[in-house]
């Protein structure tokens, strides 16, 4: 928590929270805790498999005693027009967004990326990056004095993670529509920005994980907390405090940034030292 007043009288919009374990639940819990008020969406029952989607949602909002939790699929545009709507009666204003939905289809993950299908490529680009233009759009519509909208993007769409495959694609593109969005919404003072965390051991980074070492996300992990220069992992709680500083006016003149919250694990061309240092003889 950075302070208790950041986010004071600022409303905030997040999206795709999964469980209270993904990162944009530490992230809400986060603006909470700065003084936020928050409105969530979760995925609708003909997309999700019933109520379970609802339920896991609101295990992260009924704490936060948020008045706004309503079923949007992205994937949609009457969806979408519908939930941005009542969002609007509830809110005459927004100040931020928050965009954490990224989805491809496993067996397209799980493949050589040259060997995905048109189909699952279509369905990834669209839920993991058209699905951040449609509510960058909409949300800035309701910012008429400016804003900030964010999103969460990964190291592997700039260079090649083993497993991450089709996924890094998607980041790549999602951080170009962030450089894109941020020079189209400047002049009406909306900031666009990504964070680029490191691994944490969420539901979705456990399944691509798994599928690029022997040990899955265990393994990962211990490779950044090994190679980063501040031989740590980053914690849900970093992305969320990063999440709010970029959301408040403190950081008023960022924006198409793609800001890395890896402990420095980015900026290694090598091994540190005392990896690659073999003992005499």
């Amino acid at each position: 928590m950075l302070n208790d007043h950041m986010l004071n009288d600022k409303n905030g919009l997040i999206l795709g929270v999964a469980n209270e374990f993904s990162l944009a639940a530490f992230i809400a819990n986060a603006a909470h805790a700065n003084g936020a008020s928050l409105a969530f969406n979760y995925l609708p029952d003909a997309s999700s498999g019933g109520a379970k989607a609802e339920k896991r949602v609101r295990r992260v909002t009924d704490p936060l005693n948020s008045q706004f939790v309503m079923p949007c699929d992205l994937t949609s545009d009457q969806s979408t027009d519908a939930f941005f709507t009542a969002l609007q009666r509830q809110w005459s204003r927004l100040d931020f967004l928050v965009h954490s939905v990224a989805w491809a289809p496993l067996e397209d993950i799980l493949c050589r990326t040259i060997d995905a299908s048109r189909n699952g490529f279509r369905e990834a680009m669209d839920i993991s990056v058209y699905s951040f233009l449609a509510s960058a759009r909409r949300a800035a519509e309701l910012m008429p004095d400016g804003g900030s909208i964010m999103t969460l993007s990964y190291y592997g769409g700039e260079k090649v993670v083993a497993g991450y495959n089709l996924m890094g694609l998607c980041k790549a593109a999602l951080e170009s529509a962030v450089r894109y969005a941020a020079n189209e919404l400047g002049p009406r003072g909306i900031r666009v920005n990504a964070i680029s965390a490191g691994p944490v051991k969420t539901l979705s980074a456990s399944a691509v994980g798994a599928t690029g070492t022997s040990g899955g996300i265990d393994d990962m992990l211990e490779l950044h907390r090994i190679v980063a220069p501040l031989r740590r992992n980053i914690t849900g709680g970093d992305v969320g405090n990063i999440a709010c500083w970029l959301a408040s006016d403190l950081a008023g003149s960022i924006t198409g940034e793609v800001i890395h919250a890896d402990c420095g694990y980015n900026i290694m061309g090598s091994p540190p030292a005392a990896i690659t240092t073999r003992p005499s003889s």
